[in-house]
């Protein structure tokens, strides 16, 4: 099978830029030509970067189809450290992308990575391709074809997910923004859509989460006129995966219409309590409800 033929692959790329965007966004630009066949379907497009370390080189990553089985396989020692982020802009003819990362005291290869990284660096990415055609794998925002307002919602982690999404709904589109940044001059990293009111605020001192679930559930007064909650199933954010993105069974929005259409990401714990209220409290229907625990707090997350 031609490479280009395949929906999703891995490529390796070299850092031919660094940009810090805010106190805690740092812009990496990857170049190679291999990136002439890296695909962009938009909007929140997951990807994973694997990044090599002293002891697992990048050669050492299995890279075939049954990649994830073979990775688990290997010593811990010699597994490749790989994480979750989003495409933020593809330039393929001029082999480029340009991924944004939260810049954080280091605790784990991810952010060590993040904090030594120089030009000319090399990771791999798995992402799609340009043969990507219908395939909606990594997409998560996944709306009503007709809805009246958005919810977006998160801590930094989500921050360049929001920015793709906002950059590329219409401008006709109406609804909120709610983000926990680090520092108060990660305000500016958002782009500014016409229709959504911002809520972004940073952090104090021991206070993770005070402000996202605060603007979230002041924001829903009005986004979400207090109607019959319906049960939602506790999920044990320690041992289960905190991820549900309603599709139907072709992979599209679970509902034709909604009033409103929350997506919500972040540490888990945040995530867990938001879903709860918009849905449990508020009474926002499930299906038009996707929410994804990108990390958790004290916990390491591929």
């Amino acid at each position: 099978m031609p490479r280009s033929a395949e929906p999703y692959r891995f490529f390796r790329a070299q850092v031919t830029a660094i940009t810090d965007v805010t106190p805690s966004f740092r812009r990496f630009t990857f170049g190679g030509d291999d990136l002439a066949e890296y695909g962009d379907p938009g909007l929140d497009q997951r990807i994973k970067i694997v990044f090599p370390t002293a002891t697992a080189p990048l050669h050492t990553m299995p890279t075939g189809d049954d990649w994830y089985t073979q990775w688990r396989e290997l010593p811990e020692a010699r597994r490749p450290p790989f994480r979750t982020y989003t495409t933020r802009y593809v330039r393929n003819d001029a082999r480029e992308v340009d991924v944004d990362m939260v810049s954080h005291d280091v605790l784990g290869p991810a952010s060590d990575w993040i904090a030594r990284a120089q030009v000319g660096d090399e990771v791999l990415i798995f992402a799609p391709t340009v043969a990507y055609g219908d395939v909606s794998f990594g997409i998560d925002f996944v709306p009503p074809a007709r809805v009246d307002r958005i919810l977006l919602a998160g801590d930094e982690t989500a921050a360049p997910a929001i920015a793709a999404i906002l950059e590329q709904l219409p401008r006709d589109a109406r609804g909120v923004v709610a983000l926990e940044v680090p520092h108060e001059d990660d305000a500016r990293y958002l782009p500014r859509h016409p229709g959504f009111e911002y809520r972004v605020g940073a952090r104090g001192p021991g206070e993770r989460h005070k402000h996202l679930v605060a603007s979230v559930t002041d924001a829903a007064r009005t986004l979400a006129p207090e109607g019959e909650g319906a049960d939602v199933e506790e999920i044990d954010i320690d041992n289960d995966i905190l991820w549900e993105v309603p599709r139907t069974a072709k992979g599209g929005a679970a509902l034709k219409s909604a009033k409103l259409y929350a997506w919500l990401a972040g540490e888990a714990g945040a995530i867990k309590a938001m879903r709860r209220h918009l849905v449990s409290e508020r009474g926002v229907d499930r299906r038009a409800v996707a929410f994804m625990g990108y990390w958790r707090v004290g916990r390491a997350e591929n």
